[in-house]
């Protein structure tokens, strides 16, 4: 029997109920999830480039803050679609996509890249506590691993209230940097300027780069995904388009929240370090130590560390959150939450703790950049297959993102692929050209870097060649019409073969009416996935239990007529599953659907409907479109 895969994040799965009457009320219901992800876009790793970006640069690169949020916001939309459409978190509908070997590749990837991230919060965090409490950074590095059970203690409570605490961070997070603002007297005129895209100089092209690659986090498409799930709403194709459009209105205001913050951090910077003359400023200690005496207020530093904690502490929440979401969705792991939770933040604290017991304190600007380069290497396998998964209308059905969007996604996903990895080649040439020692990199990091590579490639082809390969289907979003019947024939045993297309219908209501009063239906379905093909009856993907779900659902339409039915889904090979469902059933009639394939795949393999035929030894009726 069918054993799907488990809800993402199962705990809170559509437990915040959306059916409110009233615009207003029905757009609060819905507000939340993207809050949660808004704040990976305001994380101590953005504040690094901010700070850089507007001390070297004045206002000039504040363009680009806002390609990179509208960026930002086409890719969170697309990862909010898939999770309410598909039912399936980004993770998820990986594991049904590839491979075994591939996805084992792609959950450790996104694991590094979680571990990553969470390596700067802490450092983040463990900064803004040092700054405003004197606290030794070792010391704030251990104390964030408590907030492992303030997460715990959060999403026991529930999504709204885990919600509201996050919203109340940001809130933090934007008064402070409003306050920082007012004392900072930024030139509006000069800032109105920075919106007009333009680059000072060469060097301003690589502060720019930084800034667009450590806006979009991957974990946060992973996050959004499937923190969507957690309204619950009417499945069917209205209350779906209505759940799109309020997430959208949620992640607008909520990523336009989080452009502020890093606006704030670049024109404060502008503001002070570079009216002043300070243009090597990019350690967050020292933009903190010089604030003081640049806006002549006691307030400013104070306001700039309590914005950091608050940062740190949101962005640790929802990145163990993130870790939880792709171990469940690439393994189908579930285990204790706590745990969970622990062997995040452990990963993420272990390295940070070695390296200022044994490097000291000052390692941690380059363990900033070091976990950005590591982001930056993980977000193509992200981008990518979401803007395939989310393309695909055997998937997606009618809410499939159109041809003009699905051009702007991968024209975005290129440009922020291709800056990461010329980040990431910065990066490692760099390292090589200033190590002691390079052969170790070379045998090392460099093959590590290619095999990313080669793996994206893989991953960027392989849905494209499946889609040449696969017939088109109808979504099951849409409803299957009512069955009205012809007269009746004779035929005791009638197998039907049903492929969830828009020629269904038609199939089935001739199969009624070819029997009488005593006939058996067997309603016959095969799955065709690469899954399906490899592991047969044991697969546990999300399109068989949709096709078992659709399967039965035709045949209690056909029951509550009276008519006595059965189901068989097949798997592999429609060719010579469907010539054995018969024989099993020992029809005496096979009705099934003929509506044409792709004309490749009519070169390579010819058509189901002539084989089908060739291999079973009673009439085969077949109903063609227009018939």
């Amino acid at each position: 029997m069918h054993n799907p895969i488990s809800k993402s994040l199962e705990e809170v799965h559509a437990t915040v109920d959306t059916r409110k009457k009233g615009f207003f009320r029905k757009l609060l219901a819905f507000m939340g999830p993207a809050y949660l992800v808004s704040v990976g876009y305001m994380d101590p790793g953005n504040w690094a480039t901010d700070i850089a970006g507007g001390s070297r640069f004045g206002y000039a690169l504040i363009w680009v803050l806002l390609m990179s949020n509208l960026m930002a916001l086409l890719l969170q939309s697309l990862s909010t679609r898939l999770g309410i459409v598909s039912g399936r978190d980004l993770a998820q509908a990986s594991k049904e996509t590839y491979s075994r070997s591939t996805n084992f590749v792609l959950y450790l990837l996104a694991e590094i890249a979680i571990a990553a991230c969470d390596l700067a919060e802490v450092i983040g965090m463990a900064i803004g506590l040092q700054l405003l409490f004197g606290l030794p950074l070792l010391w704030g590095v251990l104390l964030t691993f408590l907030d492992t059970f303030l997460l715990l203690f959060l999403i026991h409570r529930g999504m709204r209230i885990m919600e509201a605490f996050i919203l109340a961070l940001i809130g933090i997070i934007g008064v402070a940097f409003l306050v920082e603002m007012v004392l900072a007297k930024p030139q509006m005129s000069e800032l109105v300027t920075g919106f007009v895209p333009g680059l000072p100089d060469q060097s301003a092209l690589y502060i720019a780069i930084g800034i667009i690659g450590a806006t979009v986090m991957p974990h946060n498409l992973y996050l959004h995904s499937s923190l969507v799930q957690s309204r619950k709403f009417e499945r069917n194709l209205s209350e779906t388009k209505g759940a799109l459009r309020f997430n959208f209105i949620d992640s607008t205001i909520a990523l336009n929240m989080a452009f502020f913050v890093n606006a704030a951090i670049l024109i404060l910077a502008a503001a002070t370090f570079y009216k002043a003359g300070m243009h090597d400023v990019s350690e967050i200690q020292d933009a903190h130590k010089f604030l003081q005496p640049l806006l002549g207020s006691h307030l400013a530093p104070i306001f700039f560390a309590v914005a950091l904690i608050a940062a740190g502490q949101s962005s640790t929440l929802t990145g163990t959150l993130a870790g939880q979401i792709v171990m469940e969705g690439y393994l189908n792991l579930r285990i204790q939450p706590w745990i969970r939770r622990l062997i995040t933040r452990a990963v993420a604290i272990v390295p940070a703790v070695l390296a200022i017991l044994f490097l000291g304190e000052d390692v941690t600007g380059e363990m900033l950049i070091l976990s950005q380069v590591i982001l930056s290497l993980q977000l193509g396998f992200a981008i990518i297959p979401l803007i395939h998964f989310v393309s695909d209308r055997r998937r997606m059905g009618k809410l499939a993102i159109g041809p003009v969007v699905k051009v702007l996604s991968w024209l975005v996903a290129l440009i922020i692929v291709a800056l990461n990895v010329k980040l990431v080649i910065d990066e490692i040439t760099g390292w090589i050209s200033g190590a002691e020692n390079p052969f170790i990199l070379w045998i090392t990091v460099v093959p590590l870097a290619v095999g990313a590579g080669i793996l994206l490639l893989y991953v960027t082809l392989t849905p494209f060649v499946r889609s040449i390969l696969q017939e088109p289907r109808s979504q099951l979003h849409s409803e299957p019409g009512k069955l009205s019947v012809f007269d009746k024939k004779q035929f005791q045993k009638i197998a039907v073969a049903i492929d969830f297309s828009d020629i269904d219908e038609r199939t089935l209501r001739y199969a009624i009416s070819m029997g009488s009063d005593g006939t058996r239906y067997l309603l016959i379905h095969v799955v065709e996935t690469a899954g399906a093909i490899l592991l047969g009856d044991e697969i546990r993907d999300k399109e068989t239990g949709d096709d078992a779900e659709r399967l039965e659902y035709y045949a209690g339409e056909l029951r509550e007529r009276g008519f006595k039915t059965e189901t068989y889904l097949g798997f592999g090979n429609p060719k010579t599953s469907i010539p054995q469902a018969v024989a099993a059933f020992e029809a005496d009639l096979l009705v099934l659907g003929a509506h044409g394939h792709r004309f490749f795949k009519d070169l390579i393999f010819g058509t189901t409907v002539d084989s089908v035929r060739h291999n079973v030894n009673i009439p085969v009726f077949i109903v063609r479109e227009g018939d």
